[in-house]
């Protein structure tokens, strides 16, 4: 997010649905799909620098959602899938929208005592202004990755829509860590619309700290989603 990842591509934007009432609130599934030349996360490629195929399914019920999503990984060991599981609440109080909730990142062949797997929890807002949407958002872990044992990411992000096909967006964010370094990251991207269900997002990632894999580079990540 992932799940602001758990669509088609990490914008770094805020996803956030209405909340409806218990009346008429109904299940809805939706699904994704997606390959990318480099999985960015946070600045830091996931992928070795190189390509990943992802997908996930999502199910809304009112103000409530759930889903799992999942990516090929190359930590440079047998790790070989990120396989994530969140829920969370969304709703709205004037004109912001709220999203509340929780995520577990699961790391299919790490191992043995590498302790990949950690939880997260999130709190985000957004305020739409037509065509232009601003966001917030802080994350927590309280073992990050089994090497610091917490974790606090803060973001800023925004988008904006040209029209049904096209849009830009971007974020910047902090990492703070208490054993490794502390670091910033930050994307810009643009968004099409290829079809109703097909869509293409190139991103430029960058970091404030040095390394291979937080080096700047570009994505480009083709997904569906129905």
């Amino acid at each position: 997010m992932k799940k602001f990842m758990c669509s088609l591509v990490i914008t770094g934007l805020v996803g956030l649905a209405g909340t409806a009432s218990a009346e008429d609130a109904v299940p809805e599934f939706s699904f994704n799909a997606a390959a990318t030349n480099d999985y960015v996360w946070r600045g830091a490629s996931q992928s070795n620098e190189g390509g990943a195929v992802q997908g996930g399914v999502d199910l809304t019920y009112g103000g409530f959602y759930a889903g799992t999503w999942a990516s090929t990984v190359d930590f440079s060991d047998d790790t070989d899938v990120e396989w994530d599981f969140y829920a969370g609440l969304t709703s709205t109080s004037g004109t912001i929208d709220w999203d509340v909730g929780v995520i577990y990142y699961y790391y299919v062949g790490a191992p043995s005592g590498s302790d990949y797997d950690f939880v997260e929890f999130k709190a985000a807002a957004s305020h739409s202004f037509d065509k232009l949407t601003l966001g917030a958002a802080v994350h927590y872990s309280p073992d990050f990755y089994g090497v610091d044992e917490t974790a606090t990411y803060l973001e800023a992000n925004a988008g904006y829509e040209f029209n049904d096909r096209w849009s830009v967006s971007g974020g910047v964010g902090r990492q703070f860590v208490d054993v490794t370094s502390d670091y910033t990251a930050w994307n810009l991207g643009m968004g099409v619309n290829l079809t109703k269900t097909l869509s293409l997002d190139v991103r430029y990632w960058d970091a404030s700290v040095s390394s291979p894999l937080t080096d700047p580079r570009l994505a480009a990540t083709l997904g569906v989603a129905f």
